[in-house]
C-alpha cells in the first residue's frame, strides 16, 4: 500500500467527512440536504474558503466568521474521524472491488453513530436506503472477483442478524427497531468478509454496551432504566469485526480445538 493511496483516501475522508455533517444535521429533520451550509444561529452563508474539512474550524477557532457564534468541535471531530476510517479501510482492503462498499458502510456508520447518541435514533431515511446500495456493491465485488460464496455468505448473515435483533426487540424492550433494521445491513457487509468476521462483529457490540453501561452506573451518571443507544456500540463492534474478527476467530478456534 503506498503512501499516495492512503493520503487520497484521507482527504476523501474529509470531504465525505464534511458532507456527513450536513447529513447528520439535516436528515434527522427531514430537511433536504443541497441548500448551501450557513450558520445555524445568524443564518449567515458559510463561504467556499470557509468550508474546509478541519482547516476551516482552527483557521477561525471555532467560531462564525460572521456573528463569531462558537462552531461546535464535534463538525471537525467528524471529518477527522471519517478520514480516519477510509485511511483504514483502504490500508485493509487496498485498491479492491470490495473497497466502495466498505468506504460507504465507514461513512454512514458515522453518521448514525453521531446521530443516534444525540437522538437516541436511527434515521429510516439513512438505514433502509442502504441495503440496496450495499448488496449492489458487493454484488458488484463478488461478481467482479468471481467469489460468489461471499455473497452467499452475505445475505445469510444480514438475514440472520436481522431475524436476532427483531426478536430481541419483539421480547426486550431494551432494544430499538432502529438497532433491528441496521443490523441486516451490518450483518451482510460482516458475512461477506468470512464468518469470523461476523461472529466477533455480532458479538462485540453487546460486549462494548455492556461494559459503557457499567462504567456509567458506577460513575453514577446513569442508573439502570437509563436508556442507552445502542447504535453506536453496533457501528464500533461492526468495526471491530471487520478489522480483526478473522485473526481472532482462528485464535478461538485454534485455543478451543474446534
Amino acid at each position: 500500500m503506498t503512501p499516495l493511496l492512503l493520503i487520497l483516501a484521507g482527504l476523501f475522508g474529509l470531504i465525505i467527512g464534511s458532507f456527513l455533517n450536513v447529513v447528520i444535521a439535516r436528515v434527522p429533520e427531514g430537511a433536504s440536504l443541497w441548500p448551501r451550509s450557513a450558520c445555524p444561529l445568524c443564518h449567515a452563508p458559510i463561504m467556499a474558503g470557509d468550508n474546509i474539512p478541519v482547516v476551516s474550524w482552527l483557521r477561525l477557532r471555532g467560531r462564525c466568521r460572521s456573528c463569531r457564534a462558537p462552531i461546535a468541535w464535534s463538525y471537525p471531530a467528524v471529518e477527522a474521524t471519517t478520514a480516519a476510517l477510509f485511511v483504514g479501510v483502504m490500508a485493509w482492503l487496498g485498491v479492491s472491488w470490495a473497497l466502495p462498499a466498505y468506504l460507504y458502510l465507514a461513512a454512514i456508520g458515522v453518521a448514525l453513530t453521531v446521530i443516534d447518541w444525540r437522538l437516541g435514533r436511527l434515521p429510516n431515511a439513512i438505514v433502509l436506503p442502504s441495503y440496496p446500495v450495499v448488496a449492489a456493491l458487493l454484488t458488484l465485488a463478488s461478481a467482479m472477483t468471481g467469489d460468489w460464496a461471499a455473497l452467499g455468505r452475505a445475505g445469510i448473515g444480514g438475514a440472520a442478524l436481522g431475524a436476532f435483533y427483531w426478536i430481541v426487540c419483539l421480547i426486550s424492550r431494551g432494544m430499538g427497531w432502529g438497532d433491528a433494521k441496521l443490523s441486516g445491513l451490518l450483518g451482510m457487509g460482516l458475512a461477506w468478509i468470512g464468518w469470523g468476521a461476523f461472529a466477533i462483529g455480532s458479538l462485540a457490540p453487546f460486549a462494548l454496551g455492556a461494559v459503557f453501561g457499567l462504567a456509567t452506573m458506577v460513575l453514577r451518571r446513569t442508573g439502570r432504566g437509563t436508556a442507552i443507544p445502542f447504535g453506536p456500540w453496533m457501528c464500533v463492534g461492526a468495526a471491530l469485526g471487520c478489522a480483526f474478527g478473522l485473526p481472532l476467530w482462528s485464535v478461538y478456534l485454534e485455543v478451543s480445538g474446534l
